[in-house]
This record gives structure tokens, C-alpha cells and sequence, in this order.
């Protein structure tokens, strides 16, 4: 991500993006919010019956409803059939703005449970504030009912050595025990990314001795953009999926804002991977994660979900 927390956090489906979730084997999708959609080379920012989660793709135009916009987010994951979700800590500040009290009793009046509060950045440079805002939020994840914390790592062209991931790892495991939390490392797959691939990952979180504290996010975009073709099943924790169809830009240059919903024009694999991940033991929560500009500006986001949603249960 570009800056310190580059992930949002609240979420309605109108003034924020959402991105929805999908469970492996079950009916288990996952509403989430969404950045801005701007040209970043940063983001951190499920299949059974598929799709249960709800996370930051889902919706950007403005809300002018009668809701606030959390309980519209919350009220549009439930009549896609959702029942979890995903908020964010960057468009909208709903940590900064929003008191996790209130955020627990929104999504406990909606049916839905929050997944996980996307994201800590950049967990694996443990200085200046980061430990404090890793701290504070933290306790906000566990005030608000959330299960996990997503984590990103630094994505500016500056290397970060394999000791200082594990000694990041290492900081963050007690802030994360005390609270129930479980910490979701995510590869970043772009070049100038200082983690890139979940092999990377896993061998910092066993150095770090912190199997069960922590597990994988695998986005199928940075999975992409990584060249990997190796699934761990039993580290993830969640799948984010978004889809590229320009046929013109080049996979090393491919940035968040490429990333649009799943359709037949998808040259990610998406499908190639939610199948190898299924059929590995995979169970977990898919939540989509688009950043498009497009996507976000869509005059009936619900609609579009439910058309991917669609797609992705025939190609299974």
C-alpha cells in the first residue's frame, strides 16, 4: 500500500467499494469495502455454493439511501446472501470515524460476522508508528467483533530483509493473542513489493513460531502477478479474487486498477485457482476485491456481483 493504513475499513455499499466473499464448499460469501481506485501499484487493498464474504469492490458511487452507509453495506451483503464481511481502514476511515462498538452492533443487527479488518500497513517495517498502530488497531478489530487482521506488506521498492520480517512477526504475535485475532499475512505479487510470495511468507511466520497465529491471504491477482503455482491450503485463511480483462497491459505492469470483477474475459486464472484450492481442502471465505474505477462507478453494483457470483458457479 502507498501509505500507512492503505486499506478501508466500513463500509456501505454506496459510498464505499465493497468486495464480496465466496466460501469453498458452502454458501459463504464475504462483503467487504474498497479503496479509491486510483493507479496505485499497492493493494492489500470462498467455493462450495460459493461466495459468502463481502469485501471492497462492491460499491464506491455515493450513498444517499436512508441507512447510514455501514448499515446499507451490512444490508446489502445480506440480501446478496451474505453473512460475512470485510471492513476497511482507508476509504472510508470507518476506524477513525466509527466507534467499534457501533460497528459490532450494526453487523450483529444485520446477521452478518466480520471476517476481518483489511489492513495493517506495512506490518513488516516495525518502527516509527507502526507498533502504535498496530496496537490501536488491533484493539479496534477485537472491540468491533472482527476475527482477523489483514496485513500488507511494505510495497515501495525498498527491500526488507527476511529478519526484519520475522522480527515483525514476532512483535505482532502477542498484540494478536491477547486479542483472539488472527493475523492474515498477505503477499503483495507486485515487482516492487518487499514480500511477494506466500514460500516467503510461510518461512517468516515458522520462523517466527507462529503457526496458528497467523495464516495466508491468497489473492489470485498478486498469486498472478507473482508467477506462483503453489497453493497452501492449510495456511489460508482467505482468497481474495479479482479479475483483469485488458488484453493490452503486461503482467509486470498490472495495478490495482486493472482489477475488475470475474467474468469469461479473465486472464488472472481465477477459476484455474479457486478449483486447485478446492480441491486441495480449501474451505475458507473468497471475498472479491476489485479496484477498478469502472467497477466502482457502476450505476447497480448488487447486480454486477450477482452476474459474477453467476459466472463463477457455472465455471465451477
Amino acid at each position: 500500500m502507498p501509505g500507512a493504513d492503505t486499506q478501508a475499513e466500513g463500509g456501505a455499499i454506496n459510498e464505499h467499494r465493497g468486495t464480496i466473499c465466496y466460501n469453498g464448499h458452502g454458501t459463504r460469501w464475504v462483503l467487504a469495502q474498497e479503496t479509491d481506485g486510483e493507479l496505485l501499484r499497492s493493494s492489500c487493498s470462498p467455493v462450495r455454493d460459493f461466495i459468502n464474504e463481502a469485501n471492497h469492490a462492491l460499491c464506491h458511487q455515493p450513498y444517499h439511501g436512508p441507512e447510514p452507509v455501514l448499515e446499507a453495506f451490512f444490508a446489502t451483503a445480506r440480501e446478496l446472501g451474505i453473512s460475512e464481511v470485510e471492513i476497511r481502514n482507508d476509504l472510508p476511515d470507518i476506524v477513525g470515524t466509527t466507534d467499534p462498538g457501533a460497528v459490532r452492533t450494526a453487523a450483529e443487527n444485520a446477521g452478518v460476522t466480520i471476517v476481518s479488518i483489511n489492513a495493517l500497513y506495512p506490518f513488516n517495517v516495525w518502527s516509527d508508528d507502526l507498533p502504535t498502530r498496530a496496537l490501536k488497531l488491533a484493539d479496534y478489530a477485537a472491540a468491533s467483533g472482527a476475527k482477523a487482521l489483514v496485513m500488507c506488506p511494505l510495497n515501495d521498492g525498498n527491500e526488507v530483509s527476511f529478519d526484519a520480517v520475522v522480527a515483525a512477526l514476532k512483535a505482532m504475535k502477542p498484540i494478536l493473542e491477547e486479542r483472539r485475532l488472527t493475523g492474515l499475512v498477505e503477499p503483495l505479487g507486485f515487482p516492487i513489493s518487499s514480500l511477494r510470495t506466500k514460500k516467503e511468507a510461510i518461512a517468516a511466520i515458522e520462523a517466527a513460531n507462529g503457526k496458528g497465529v497467523y495464516k495466508l491471504v491468497h489473492d489470485t491477482f498478486h498469486h498472478h502477478l507473482a508467477g506462483e503455482t503453489q497453493f497452501y491450503p492449510e495456511w489460508t485463511g482467505l482468497v481474495h479474487i479479482s479479475g483483469v480483462v485488458d488484453p493490452r497491459v503486461a503482467v509486470d505492469d498490472m495495478l490495482d486498477a486493472h482489477r475488475v470483477l470475474l467474468d469469461a474475459s479473465d486472464r488472472l486464472e481465477n477459476i484455474a485457482q479457486i478449483k486447485a484450492l478446492t480441491a486441495a481442502g480449501f474451505e475458507g471465505p473468497y471475498s472479491f476485491e476489485p479496484f477498478a474505477t469502472e467497477v466502482h462507478a457502476l450505476p447497480d453494483p448488487k447486480s454486477a456481483v450477482q452476474a459474477s457470483i453467476g459466472h463463477i458457479r457455472r465455471s465451477l
